[in-house]
């Protein structure tokens, strides 16, 4: 049977009462937005700190509107430096980047957690999430991290709804994942090629763009935008200011997608047995 919106926000709300005082881990996305903003109508602002990562692999446009929703909310947020690319295993770019970076992460938050007399720390993993190739949902388990979305059985388009009844700001932004989750898998992550794809995704976005990515293929960079946005790249004389830039932040070749946006294009190219692995 499948259970009503309402309940599984009531559910949502008991796992958070049980829980008593959390850090959450904030992204400023439509999940943790969400999730910060019930943890702290649930349990007080007092009892709630929300901790955000500034690393290089992060899109710098979500920063300043991730810190203004959090005023709105009423949360405390500490922004920490994740310090990926120190770690030579998120570098190699491997099937199981994620899992590293994650493992990362969520260890400096358990210690901020424990240094301010935080119970648990809390991610923003929805119920869609766990069927997903997500190996950062391996590293969140490992390390008994919990995420009540997921547990109360919330998905994407259930948290898009009630975020819309709670009016937060983040209702219907579309997903911004790590930069890092651009560069094709084997090919080095650098800082040089995450500010390649943060300064080509900000560029492409004064074109109205809304949901789309840039894949950085070394020397190529691959375009995804839905099909109904075609015409936003292509029209002159957008198309040749956007080969313009994209060769001046050093491609040598400029492409368009013909299938189109999709989320993970890149696990695309992954075998059965690459995603057993980082799974």
């Amino acid at each position: 049977m499948i259970e009503s919106l309402e309940k599984k926000y009531d559910k949502l709300q008991q796992i958070l009462k049980d829980l008593c005082s959390v850090l959450v881990a904030y992204s400023g996305g439509v999940d943790s937005t969400f999730l910060l903003k019930v943890t702290v109508d649930t349990l007080g602002a007092e009892k709630v700190l929300a901790c955000i990562s500034a690393g290089a692999a992060e899109p710098t446009h979500q920063l300043a509107r991730a810190k203004e929703t959090t005023k709105q909310i009423g949360a405390e947020l500490q922004v920490v430096d994740s310090d990926e690319l120190n770690d030579p295993r998120f570098i190699a770019n491997k099937a199981d980047r994620c899992f590293h970076c994650k493992s990362h992460i969520c260890q400096t938050l358990l210690d901020i957690a424990k240094d301010k007399g935080l119970n648990h720390v809390i991610f923003g993993t929805n119920f869609d999430d766990l069927d997903d190739f997500r190996p950062g949902n391996r590293a969140i388990k490992a390390f008994g991290i919990r995420s009540p979305l997921a547990e109360a059985k919330l998905t994407k388009d259930d948290i898009r709804r009630l975020s819309r009844q709670l009016n937060l700001p983040t209702a219907d932004i579309p997903s911004s994942p790590c930069l890092a989750s651009r560069i094709t898998y084997g090919l080095e992550v650098t800082e040089q090629r995450l500010k390649q794809i943060d300064e080509a995704e900000n560029f492409l976005r004064t074109f109205g763009l809304v949901e789309f990515r840039l894949r950085h293929h070394d020397t190529i960079a691959r375009i995804e935008v839905h099909p109904k946005d075609f015409d936003k790249v292509m029209t002159e004389p957008a198309r040749l200011q956007i080969i313009e830039k994209l060769k001046s932040l050093g491609f040598k070749y400029v492409t368009l997608d013909l299938q189109g946006f999709r989320s993970g294009s890149l696990n695309e190219a992954l075998s059965d047995s690459q995603k057993k692995k980082s799974i």
